[in-house]
């Protein structure tokens, strides 16, 4: 039905209100340029990695991704954000689906009674209390120094997509999903605790910020251009063939959405990071690097900590990057050790 409001205007010419224009890159910082690192799935309802977390060092002219799950809680995000902006210069945050949990009454802190999007943006003002950046922010730039010495901008944006539990079989309709999953004795906890208030589901939720974020890297990419890479960092993995968990296979349908698979092409990525598979990985598709950087619960790294290995080791460095001279791209790069 057409608006009766636009009818009655008829043939009337409004200016459009024009949007604010974008900053130019801005000049480089003063060298050395600082290292960009990676990691998720601390899980600091864990005493365990709440104590790995307190031995995070002070590395302060480098930037610090945090790639989701890094509690249940106001507390948990406090603590995560109070010890990352105390040993980085920069943080960058995007929520994992443990964030979004809506907490039982005895486990409630602060904002622990909210759902849904009203959770999600409790978090984002809880990181902007201590300057960390979210995807509600204005994507930061990130400088490097090139292979001639020359100084590379790139844009790091951090970034909310949820799932739709399209990463599942061909022959499995979206309404037998979950069933299907139950079938293997699979359940997420998401489905008890993440709500998607104040849309009907999970997947209407993820329709909107998957277009509303795709509509937003569209314009930074057309502003900017090809000559600015960029490091896509988000919780869930952007693509189903790189979410392999031999142990719960049918675990994919909570792990993304099909939506996003070519977004490291159509958004000119450098980089795409992501966590909650709690399977340390780099891969490449398309000449981009792939990095899964997660941490895990403290049983899935207790070998490494065995080993002498601490929260240090598990920083996966993103930008300017390790030296992959001469290493076969075409095969994953299994990190079981950080």
């Amino acid at each position: 039905m057409a608006d009766p409001l636009v009818a009655q205007a008829g043939a009337v010419e409004v200016d459009e209100p024009s949007a604010p224009p974008k900053p130019p890159i801005p000049d480089a910082p003063p060298r050395p340029f600082g290292k960009l690192y990676a990691i998720g799935d601390v899980h600091l309802s864990f005493k365990g990695n709440r104590e790995a977390l307190q031995e995070l060092k002070p590395k302060p002219n480098d930037g610090l991704i945090l790639v989701g799950d890094v509690g249940e809680s106001s507390e948990h995000l406090t603590i995560a954000f109070s010890k990352a902006k105390e040993c980085f210069k920069t943080v960058f945050w995007t929520p994992g689906n443990h964030e979004l949990y809506s907490l039982r009454a005895e486990e409630q802190a602060e904002g622990g009674s909210l759902k849904g999007e009203e959770k999600y943006l409790h978090c984002v003002e809880v990181a902007r209390t201590f300057g960390v950046i979210t995807p509600e922010d204005p994507y930061q730039f990130w400088w490097c120094e090139g292979k001639n010495g020359e100084a590379v901008p790139y844009l790091i944006a951090p970034i909310f997509t949820l799932y739709d539990y399209s990463f599942r079989p061909d022959h499995v309709k979206l309404e037998d999903a979950v069933a299907w999953a139950r079938e293997e004795n699979i359940e997420a906890t998401d489905e008890y605790m993440l709500h998607p208030d104040p849309y009907p589901t999970r997947e209407a939720w993820c329709e909107v910020l998957v277009n509303r974020t795709a509509a937003r890297l569209t314009e930074t990419v057309a502003h900017y251009g090809l000559s600015v890479k960029v490091v896509l960092a988000g919780h869930w993995p952007l693509r189903q063939d790189l979410v392999n968990i031999r142990l719960i296979p049918r675990f994919s349908i909570w792990c993304g959405t099909k939506r996003t698979e070519d977004w490291h092409i159509h958004f000119n990525a450098e980089v795409v990071v992501s966590g909650h598979l709690h399977i340390r990985r780099t891969d490449w598709r398309d000449s981009v690097r792939f990095e899964e950087c997660s941490l895990g619960y403290p049983r899935q790294w207790k070998e490494c900590r065995d080993r002498g290995m601490g929260v240090n080791d598990f920083l996966r460095e993103i930008l300017p990057g390790p030296d992959y001279e001469g290493v076969d791209k075409a095969a994953t790069i299994w990190r079981r050790f950080g």
